[in-house]
């Protein structure tokens, strides 16, 4: 079962999510919050996979409260911030915040389900559409010559000491020569351009013709290469480098 986490100042709202998420047999709600400040304690106490977290509430708002939670008392969990608000503020300091994923409100009862079960994976989450809004805030304030704070923040641990990834063997890609080279597979190279493509694990393992396991194993091994936390910034990596 994937325990789970509510988080939203609204109380009708915990109980429809409550009541989609329990329909599909393998999530459990584990317990409930409804300020940033519970939340925090809740995540420590309860230990649950995903977190669902609401970003406007009282006391502390879900994007502190995802700070905490990612750096210290649930490291382990996945957080998936729900909002009504379809703001790119929101997303960027939800991602730099340690947040797996972004999901909006209106979304149906299937994404809602859908979106704890890739999160508990620690699989994809942001939808296409999201994750382009990412590349594009990227490659447009990165080619102006100022990364986005979030961004930043988000990725700070990458960019101190930024790896070179070229094919092994064979071509090596344009890339700084003074950062240290982290040698891809021709398959893991394939992978993670099919990756910043915003493809899912399924819809990459029928582009190539094999097994969704095999693929997962990929994902898994590029983002161990390239020191990155999770796909999106396997997928800003892949853009900022010419592998996209």
């Amino acid at each position: 079962m994937i325990r789970v986490l509510l988080v939203d100042d609204h109380a009708v709202m915990r109980a429809g999510f409550r009541m989609i998420l329990e329909s599909a047999g393998d999530i459990t709600v584990v317990g409930e919050a409804s300020t940033g400040v519970e939340a925090v304690a809740a995540a420590s106490d309860l230990r649950p996979d995903v977190i669902c977290m609401d970003v406007q509430m009282p006391d502390m708002d879900g994007l502190e409260a995802t700070r905490r939670i990612v750096g210290d008392s649930s490291p382990e969990a996945a957080v998936v911030v729900v909002t009504t608000f379809d703001r790119d503020d929101y997303l960027f300091d939800a991602l730099a915040a340690g947040a797996s994923g972004f999901l909006l409100k209106n979304a149906g009862p299937e994404e809602l389900i859908s979106a704890v079960r890739v999160a508990a994976a620690g699989d994809a989450l942001l939808a296409p559409e999201v994750t382009r809004r990412v590349i594009a805030r990227f490659t447009q304030r990165a080619g102006a010559g100022a990364e986005p704070f979030a961004l930043r923040q988000a990725y700070e641990g990458a960019a101190a000491q930024e790896p070179v990834v070229r094919r092994a063997p064979g071509r090596a890609l344009a890339e700084p020569v003074e950062a240290p080279a982290v040698e891809l597979t021709d398959r893991e190279a394939e992978v993670l351009q099919l990756v910043a493509q915003a493809l899912s694990n399924a819809e990459i393992a029928q582009r190539l013709y094999i097994g969704e396991a095999t693929v997962k194993t990929h994902v898994s091994n590029v983002l161990q290469k390239l020191g990155a936390r999770d796909r999106v910034a396997a997928v800003v990596y892949a853009h900022r480098h010419g592998l996209a």
